[in-house]
């Protein structure tokens, strides 16, 4: 993350040299005032979308976990369908051995 030069309160307490040509002084200090205006906001939206990143941060790990328990049910009804057929060829079979030699 970059390192900034200025924040709101260097920005807030910087004091301008006054020459005899020099800048009018309330201009720089209404200039000063929408700098640190604009620069709250940027604080402000940047601790915003740092709690945004961490609520979907939150809602990865939570989907994660939801298919990682999907997937785990998901191999269980896949060896229980396995399971099943078996059984069921094994009852078939039994079914035509019985037939074929009930002599």
């Amino acid at each position: 993350m970059p390192q900034y030069q200025l924040n709101a309160n260097k920005i807030l307490d910087k004091e301008f040299h006054i020459d005899l040509k020099g800048y009018s002084p309330q201009e720089v200090d209404e200039f000063l005032d929408m700098v640190i205006s604009d620069y709250q906001l940027y604080e402000e939206t940047i601790q915003e979308l740092g709690k945004q990143l961490r609520a979907y941060e939150n809602q990865i790990d939570q989907l994660k976990e939801e298919i990682n328990q999907l997937r785990s049910q998901g191999d269980q009804t896949v060896q229980e369908v396995a399971s099943s057929s078996q059984i069921d060829i094994l009852k078939r079979l039994s079914r035509l051995e019985y037939e074929v030699f009930k002599k």
